[in-house]
């Protein structure tokens, strides 16, 4: 357990240096008198709609990585390892497959979102070579998690195209606010993280085209094309539903308040962060152990994960909470932004919800059960397609904050069950209400303390304060086991700097 949290605190650490650039991008966007809310969204529907065709165009096959490259290495020699050149192929056959239905069905995309939503009809085909780096770096990157090489990947998603952004931003202010020419670039965003994570595999001598087709492909063909199918299908489900929200807004309310449920969304999603870190870093190490049939690591990975994940998410978005108006007014965002405030805090439940669940999804991934994710997927699209839709209309950028929060309860309910009857695994125990009690004490405590203090001074010292206090007390009462580990390691560090 000491690899994944020194790689995933390594990892959260480089990742925040990205959402410092992404707050940077996200008040630029948002500021009055630079992009309009509109415009804003675009950047976001270019996101939504290439994640879209990125689960179309990708065939699955980042599962097949993670669920396989452990017999791939033990039983070939790096020179015969054909894992990811199956991958890049497998990648350029559903990116051609994804432009043909692109172009096919543009007619249904202008139906629905040239009344309100012009500009995504407009720069529509740029979407496409968004899709195509991004694609090719996810299929890399899932290589790389797998060889245990996720510091660089992490960084370059999350960091890297939030920096790319933020000199797309200067570019835009001094071409005189271009936006034409802004889009277009933003349209390549991925092509540098693509470019130096493939520099990096090919100096570590990790990136191999192998032009013949091993002995294990041929064994597990059968296997390999079934995973395929069943996480296909499941990420096709669960995409899906994660873009629905935003396409829903866009469709029938407009760009602009896409716009603000993006921002809300950017704001509840910085709770992730630890989260994603620790995704990447657990995975190769459940795959070992489902392999192995280890199921104590596999029980210890689940409830480290759902306590530590829980800690961590109330700790961001009681600091969130804490100062979302007064931060709005004090950084002079356009007032629209405002009407975020019951967006974020929802989004935030869905995400304290998904992450205290654990790595329930990671764990069923990566056994012999994958196909469930694939059937928990249809549940989830079942539910947040038509909620999106009848909750967008009724109640506008609210209602899909309800339904995803709604939708989430129930898909992570159903995958706890899952692990509970099949292998005796849950990720709860008596300090998850510890953590819980705790988290709300100290919110409270601060709220009222602070109540009445506006400005850049009441920003700071609640959230120093705030600070201090619940991590002074999570370390006193042991909530983790991992916090006295994680304080040494940092008292280490700094010892050795001096």
């Amino acid at each position: 357990m000491s690899t994944i949290r020194r790689q995933a605190i390594i990892s959260s650490l480089l990742i925040y240096v990205g959402f410092a650039f992404g707050a940077l991008n996200t008040y630029l966007f948002t500021k009055q008198g630079l992009f309009t809310p509109e415009q804003y969204g675009l950047t976001r529907a270019f996101i939504v709609i290439g994640q879209f065709f990125y689960g179309f165009a990708g065939f699955g096959f980042a599962s097949v990585i993670y669920k396989f490259y452990p017999y791939y290495k033990d039983n070939l020699p790096v020179n015969k390892n054909d894992l990811l050149t199956v991958g890049f192929i497998v990648a350029f056959t559903g990116f051609v497959l994804t432009v043909c239905g692109g172009i096919l069905f543009e007619s249904v995309v202008v139906k629905k979102f040239i009344a309100k939503s012009p500009l995504i009809v407009r720069y529509y085909y740029w979407v496409f070579p968004f899709t195509f780096f991004l694609l090719f770096f996810s299929v890399m990157e899932a290589y790389a998690w797998s060889i245990g090489k996720t510091i660089l990947p992490n960084f370059l998603r999350e960091a890297g195209f939030r920096v790319l952004t933020t000199l797309l931003i200067i570019v835009f202010l001094v071409t005189g606010k271009n936006f034409d020419l802004f889009i277009r670039l933003f349209s390549l965003a991925y092509a540098i993280s693509f470019f130096v994570l493939l520099i990096y595999l090919i100096k570590t001598h990790e990136f191999r085209f192998v032009t013949e087709i091993s002995r294990v492909t041929k064994k597990f063909k059968k296997k390999i094309l079934g995973l395929m199918a069943y996480t296909y299908g499941g990420n096709i489900v669960t995409i899906t539903a994660q873009s629905v929200d935003f396409l829903a807004i866009a469709s029938f309310r407009g760009l602009n308040f896409g716009a603000v449920f993006d921002f809300s969304s950017y704001l509840a999603n910085v709770i992730q962060v630890p989260q994603r870190s620790l995704i990447s870093v657990s995975i190769p190490v459940l795959s070992r152990a489902w392999k192995d049939k280890d199921f104590a690591t596999i029980d210890r990975v689940y409830k480290k994960s759902s306590l530590n994940l829980l800690l961590i998410s109330t700790f961001i978005f009681a600091l969130i909470w804490l100062n979302y108006e007064n931060a709005i007014r004090f950084l002079h965002l356009d007032p629209i932004y405002e009407q975020g405030k019951w967006v974020v805090f929802f989004l935030a439940m869905k995400n304290i919800v998904d992450m205290g669940t654990g790595v329930n999804g990671q764990i069923i991934a990566t056994s012999t059960f994958w196909r469930f994710d694939f059937f928990s997927g249809i549940i989830l699209l079942l539910l947040a397609v038509p909620l999106n839709i009848i909750l967008v209309k009724q109640y506008g950028i609210i209602g899909s904050a309800w339904s995803n929060l709604a939708s989430y309860i129930i898909y992570n309910t159903i995958r706890i069950v899952f692990l509970k009857r099949r292998f005796n695994l849950q990720p709860f125990s008596r300090q998850t209400l510890f953590v819980l009690a705790h988290s709300i004490a100290c919110f409270v405590l601060i709220y009222f303390l602070f109540k009445n203090l506006e400005g850049l001074t009441g920003i700071v010292l609640r959230s120093i304060t705030f600070m201090v206090l619940y991590i002074t007390t999570a370390f006193y009462f042991k909530l983790s086991a991992d916090i006295e580990p994680v304080l040494q390691t940092i008292k280490k560090k700094l010892r050795l700097g001096n």
